[in-house]
């Protein structure tokens, strides 16, 4: 079978070290890609790469110098990036300041252009009309249907992803490279832990999803391998809500 295989391609997963990106970049290296994962703090990030068996690159990818330093790391034609690193905010309507838009859409939208923008070349070298190179852009249910939870800029810069996406999928498409976002809902990750940590709140959200169960690490990896699969070649400009039937 290989209408789902990843094997020997070049993956890079932003914000890899933990959470969401740990469970895809663990998927793709147990499909037998290559991958570098990246992350803000050096020590978290080289201590996921040694447990994964994959290539750590410390940078932090709100500021230039730390999309060129993972740019720079990567060598070759790189067949799949998943833009993965963001982060949220939440705070009383009262209360919620303006510096927060500010962090959020410097890490959650603009970082996701500028990295895409500058591994165009790497990109194209890996594209073909038979395989396209893929980027995978980490959204959000919170991008697609409002939050209970006053996390403004955080639902506000992942629908920006989710329009983001299809800006670039639409540009792109002549180039041989498909963009997708998937929209997870509750997994375990350092966001929900203040959520989920809690085994009557972890109860609570369960029992709001229709399926009945917080998403587990196979649910986020598998998504992500079939998009960058043979199998999900035809797919661009689409957003997958991967979150137990919510947004439905």
């Amino acid at each position: 079978m290989t209408l789902f295989s990843v094997a020997g391609k070049n993956v890079v997963v932003t914000g890899g070290s933990r959470g969401i990106g740990r469970m895809i970049a663990a998927g793709f290296v147990a499909a037998g890609a290559s991958v570098h994962i990246s992350a803000r703090k050096s020590a978290e990030v080289e201590k996921t790469a040694a447990e994964l068996g994959c290539v750590a690159v410390p940078a932090d990818l709100s500021t230039p110098e730390g999309l060129e330093t993972l740019v720079a790391a990567v060598d070759g034609p790189l067949h799949v990036l998943v833009n993965n690193a963001g982060a949220t905010w939440g705070a009383p309507l009262e209360e919620y300041p303006e510096h927060a838009f500010d962090k959020l859409w410097d890490i959650n939208v603009k970082g996701v252009f500028h990295l895409t923008q500058k591994f165009l070349p790497q990109l194209r070298d890996a594209a073909s009309a038979d395989d396209p190179a893929r980027v995978i852009n980490v959204g959000s249910v919170d991008g697609i249907k409002v939050p209970g939870l006053p996390t403004y800029a955080y639902s506000s810069t992942k629908s920006a992803v989710h329009m983001l996406t299809r800006h670039l999928a639409r540009h792109l498409a002549k180039d041989h490279i498909t963009v997708n976002a998937i929209a997870p809902g509750p997994f375990d990750s350092k966001m929900m832990a203040f959520a989920l940590d809690d085994p009557e709140t972890r109860t609570a959200i369960a029992s709001n999803v229709p399926l009945g169960r917080i998403g587990r690490p196979d649910d986020m990896a598998g998504t992500a391998i079939f998009l960058a699969s043979r199998a999900g070649s035809y797919l661009t400009g689409t957003v997958i809500p991967v979150d137990g039937g919510i947004t439905a």
